[in-house]
């Protein structure tokens, strides 16, 4: 980016984080993502070298390094916490409305949900959710291990535990915060099915971890994962 020609701090630090994606990919670093795939895959829209280009950049800036193969945040970058987080949460008050239509990725959904699941009320055991869209005719799969979660596109081979069916609005409405489980299930947006002791416990489980919580777990680096 261009320099603004100003010594002003707000001016250096949009020369430094101003350009198309720079935020997005620092808000993929906080949240815990590693390694260059798991970034891209939080970031469908940007190619593989302008993603290339902003983590050259973000590192030339001293905002992140390399370590053994994987990203890093140096503290420069971590303490941008407060300031990313805060920037979504006033935007979550002030100018977050329902999703237009071309915002609603199944995909993208399911990566951003498996990672933020409260998971610390399931039983210590593999647990399989299915995710069924009354208006998406692919299916999804959460499997949660002791290492992490992970999305699967395919049938894991696994028994299913419980089964969530809903809408893809629905559930981008519920994992925003902008809907109650308690209201979609009384007008049958989404329903569940499968091992009672696991159904009774998914409000719960998916009433997503903010993103603030997840900077700061303790789950195994590079937990979340796509499989295709």
């Amino acid at each position: 980016m261009k320099s603004y020609g100003q010594y002003c701090p707000i001016a250096k630090a949009v020369e430094v984080l101003g350009e198309r994606w720079s935020l997005l990919v620092m808000r993929e670093l906080l949240i815990g993502s590693t390694h260059f795939n798991d970034i891209a895959r939080g970031l469908p829209g940007i190619s593989r070298s302008l993603l290339s280009k902003r983590l050259r950049q973000l590192t030339a800036a001293g905002m992140v390094e390399r370590v053994d193969g994987a990203y890093a945040l140096t503290p420069a970058g971590a303490e941008l916490q407060q300031f990313v987080f805060g920037l979504g949460d006033w935007a979550a008050r002030w100018i977050l409305n329902d999703p237009e239509p071309d915002e609603l990725d199944p995909d993208l959904l399911m990566w951003w949900g498996h990672i933020r699941l409260d998971t610390a009320s399931l039983p210590d055991r593999r647990v399989v959710l299915e995710f069924r869209f009354r208006d998406e005719r692919r299916r999804y799969w959460i499997v949660v291990e002791d290492v992490g979660c992970s999305v699967c596109l395919h049938d894991p081979g696994f028994g299913v535990d419980a089964v969530v069916t809903t809408d893809l609005l629905t559930l981008h409405q519920l994992w925003h915060g902008r809907d109650s489980w308690t209201v979609a299930q009384r007008e049958d947006r989404v329903s569940f099915w499968g091992t009672p002791a696991i159904v009774r416990r998914l409000p719960e489980v998916l009433t997503l971890r903010t993103l603030a919580d997840l900077a700061t777990t303790d789950d195994p680096p590079g937990a979340p994962r796509l499989v295709p």
